[in-house]
């Protein structure tokens, strides 16, 4: 690891988030954000490469011009990823990026799979870095990374490629926390984590167990722990505010100081990450997951390993399935899901991908029998709509969904698409060119968001022609 160890902020739905339940502009606040931390270059926005923040592909011109109004309103770092590791859904969004003067972190989405091996990541990573990126990044977003395995591949990595590496990792498999260590021990430049109570479970590692691990390495982190003890306090509040939404709400979490974690410990763990035979690391897991179990996070569930859901599906699949009174499909989902996954190519379990297997799984359950019903998501999937999948889908399943005469796409996803900014748009509440941004990504979430703020400006007659419509 370098000199200082960075938080980042990012997340690929909130533009979706700010309109859909917030009531706000996303503009406003990415260019609030800006100003109040005095530049861009503390701002880093997470892309679905072609499908920007949204769910499906865009078309090229409105990739290119969504991406500049994010540079221009504040975004000083780009961390681009696709659900497939297709490098073509990439291209347009990182040449984007570079060319209005920001940073390009490319992501490779991890999973495991027979495809997906070390040297398949390896291997990815050189084309990006080929392909001009600045940045790049191990995105394990169901915490599938396992140990022994993150060792051999942060290795690897920094010895096949010259460009700064950052570690995103979850710890709903109980792996992340030690995945931080192995990354500070083995050279990754910048590591993703979290401030408690919204840190463990299937977030990130908590900050205030990596700053020890930071320090008893000689790192010099760069972060003011009071300012995060006082970021902690508040945020206990918030998470108090939202009891009823939290189901593990009373079960987990407690405030955590820096003075409580073990540093005998903690350099126990260092010890025998730095001597990597899998005996050592077993016995480091072992050691992290009791850390994070004696200070109040939540269990880990290494059910994961076999289901590869991301922690912010599994999240809202819970959720889900509690408001449809169906808590007794979680298990059967979680064999259901890998099945699925296979049969569709070995996709990686990331948006949108993780919803359209997720949603596919439990269709197939909910209807006794497989692929009775199959959403158009899952059709375009099939057809290479969003992109090359790692493997070939099962051939039988292709064909039962696509008939004899409709063929999977051959070139990239986003080629086949007209571009969208050429054609007039005439809506009283579409007023600028952000506006029209919104417009066409989010589409009638955000057609309601700013009819709804321009509401009363626009005069009854207009107000009326628009309820008509």
């Amino acid at each position: 690891m370098g000199s200082e160890m960075c938080i980042r902020d990012r997340g690929g739905a909130i533009l979706d988030s700010c309109i859909r339940f917030l009531d706000e502009d996303p503009w406003e606040r990415l260019e609030m954000y800006n100003q109040t931390l005095g530049g861009s270059q503390k701002i880093l926005a997470l892309l679905r490469g072609q499908n920007l923040f949204a769910y499906q592909p865009y078309s090229d011109d409105l990739v290119i011009s969504f991406v500049r109004q994010a540079v221009e309103s504040g975004v000083g770092a780009m961390r681009i990823f696709d659900a497939l590791n297709d490098e073509r859904n990439l291209v347009t969004a990182l040449l984007a990026t570079k060319a209005y003067g920001a940073k390009a972190e490319t992501a490779l989405s991890y999973t495991v799979s027979p495809v997906h091996t070390v040297d398949y990541f390896v291997d990815y990573a050189r084309k990006l870095e080929a392909m001009g990126a600045d940045q790049l990044a191990i995105k394990d977003m169901a915490g599938l990374l396992y140990p022994q395995d993150a060792v051999e591949l942060i290795r690897k990595l920094k010895q096949n490629t010259s460009l700064p590496l950052a570690l995103h990792s979850h710890t709903t498999t109980g792996v992340g926390l030690l995945n931080a260590v192995i990354g500070m021990v083995y050279g990754v430049d910048s590591i993703d984590c979290a401030i408690t109570p919204f840190a463990g479970g299937s977030s990130h590692p908590p900050v205030e167990l990596l700053i020890p691990f930071a320090e008893e390495l000689g790192l010099d982190h760069g972060l003011d722990k009071r300012f995060i003890l006082q970021a902690q306090e508040e945020l206990f509040r918030i998470f108090n505010e939202l009891k009823d939404t939290i189901s593990y709400h009373g079960r987990y979490y407690r405030p955590v100081n820096f003075k409580q974690v073990n540093r005998r410990q903690v350099n126990e763990i260092i010890r025998l990450v730095k001597s990597p035979v899998p005996e050592n690391i077993e016995t480091a897991l072992e050691l992290s997951r009791r850390m994070l179990h004696e200070l109040g996070y939540p269990d880990f569930d290494d059910r994961i390993f076999k289901s590869q859901i991301p922690g912010g599906m599994l999240s809202n699949l819970r959720s889900q399935l509690h408001s449809m009174g169906r808590e007794d499909l979680f298990d059967q989902l979680m064999v259901e899901i890998p099945r699925v996954r296979r049969d569709v190519g070995y996709v990686p379990l990331v948006t949108p991908t993780s919803q359209i297997v997720g949603s596919q799984a439990a269709f197939n359950l909910m209807m006794g029998a497989e692929y009775v019903h199959v959403s158009d998501e899952f059709r375009m999937l099939l057809r290479g709509e969003f992109g090359r999948t790692p493997a070939q889908p099962n051939p039988e399943l292709v064909s039962r969904v696509l008939g004899e005469n409709e063929e999977p796409l051959r070139y990239r996803a986003a080629s086949y698409l007209p571009p969208v900014l050429e054609d007039r748009v005439e809506l009283p509440f579409v007023r600028t060119h952000k506006d029209l941004l919104l417009h066409f990504l989010f589409k009638e979430a955000a057609d309601a968001f700013l009819e709804k703020r321009y509401r009363d400006e626009l005069s009854p007659v207009t107000q009326s022609e628009y309820q008509r419509a």
